[in-house]
């Protein structure tokens, strides 16, 4: 099998000028600012680009996001696409670009994710977008949301391994710690166990505080072929090993409510890269709800089935901790504009010893997690020095 252990890498991040709520803003004026600041990142001009990668904006559907930006930024691709992936898109897309770069496709790819989920729908709105993933005749009927749908996850999770909530607001507190070092984080005020504990209940057992925000924002990064990498500006990051797996689309078809995909995209992503999840400097999870971040930890190789719950108290996924969890805050509290690009760019800037004031000391190895669906389908990416 071939493989894309360092043969690619990544020159270069942006984001948006502004996350959280962004008032007059259209995913495309938010994807232009994260593009452009990628591009000034990796010192390189728009000439530059060759192949671009983009999600499609949840909040405006009617613009196809690739062709909208290419125009937008007067540049031309020789590919150009977008990916209706939900949360595992932007992931995917460093995998299939990774690909393109082997393949010699293009030489230089911007991934961009942008969306004013915030601003341009309501909260209410938003959320009845996302809920449209149920299955038309067997959850839609039936009210379902998608805390709803992943809170059966979490519900039966507590039942077999007895973890209890106040141990997943470990998760929340870890986040919110995080995003208060971090400036340009959408929600910034720290908080405790009790606040999440008696924060407005969702659907038992999450609350408030279990769920990620709805935000405004967008990020981008530049992959290119290690061999070029070191003739761009800053320090290249690359791509050590990457896997995926996708079990099912409709939670009712789920094979099991205790685990994600995680496991077999993970055994991929560490054999590629030649590592051991004992080796992970900091992990980025798919953080949509403090339950889920304990199963990928599982699924990961992090700890054993049923042990996330212990995993995750005493600051163990802090800063200074013995894995620090969403470095930048996370779908938790950094932004949630719908995708989790976030993640990539923020590893990026960890492994460039760039994340001033949340810094994790010599970090050297990240792993990357996203997920789509409920549970659904996820990807696994290693990232190094």
């Amino acid at each position: 099998m071939r493989t894309l252990h360092r043969k690619v890498a990544i020159v270069g991040v942006g984001e948006s000028d502004e996350v959280g709520r962004v008032a007059g803003k259209s995913p495309l004026d938010l994807a232009t600012e994260a593009c452009l600041a990628a591009m000034s990142d990796a010192g390189i001009t728009k000439d530059q680009i060759d192949g671009l990668y983009t999600t499609q904006s949840i909040a405006d559907g009617s613009q196809v996001m690739a062709s909208a930006l290419t125009e937008h930024l007067r540049i031309r691709p020789c590919f150009a696409t977008w990916m209706p992936y939900g949360g595992m898109a932007t992931a995917s897309l460093l995998l299939y670009a990774a690909a393109a770069v082997e393949a010699g496709l293009c030489h230089t790819i911007l991934v961009c994710s942008a969306d004013n989920l915030l601003s341009g729908r309501t909260r209410g709105g938003a959320i009845a977008k996302f809920s449209e993933i149920g299955h038309p005749d067997f959850e839609q009927p039936y009210g379902g949301t998608v805390p709803a749908y992943y809170a059966l996850f979490a519900q039966r999770y507590m039942f077999e391994f007895g973890v209890t909530a106040r141990q997943a607001a470990a998760v929340a507190v870890g986040a919110r710690r995080h995003a208060s070092l971090n400036p340009r984080s959408h929600m910034r005020t720290p908080i405790t166990a009790d606040d999440v504990l008696a924060s407005k209940l969702i659907a038992d057992p999450f609350r408030t505080l279990d769920c990620a925000l709805v935000s405004d924002g967008g990020a981008a990064f530049i992959v290119t072929a290690a061999d070029r990498a070191r003739d761009f500006k800053k320090k290249p990051i690359y791509l050590l090993g990457a896997g995926a797996a996708t079990t099912h689309q409709h939670v009712s078809e789920s094979p099991t409510f205790t685990a994600t995909p995680n496991t077999e995209a993970a055994r991929v992503a560490f054999g590629m890269a030649g590592v051991t999840p004992a080796d992970a400097d900091i992990f980025y999870p798919y953080d949509n709800f403090t339950w889920m971040v304990l199963a990928q930890l599982e699924g990961t190789g992090f700890c054993g089935r049923g042990e996330g719950g212990a995993f995750v108290e005493g600051g163990r996924i802090e800063i200074g901790g013995q894995l620090p969890v969403s470095t930048h805050g996370g779908l938790l509290s950094y932004a949630h504009p719908g995708r989790p690009i976030f993640s990539v760019v923020e590893a990026v800037r960890q492994l460039r010893g760039e994340a001033s004031g949340r810094q994790v000391k010599d970090a050297e190895l990240a792993v990357v997690n996203a997920m789509g669906g409920i549970h659904s389908t996820v990807a696994v990416h290693v990232l190094g020095t």
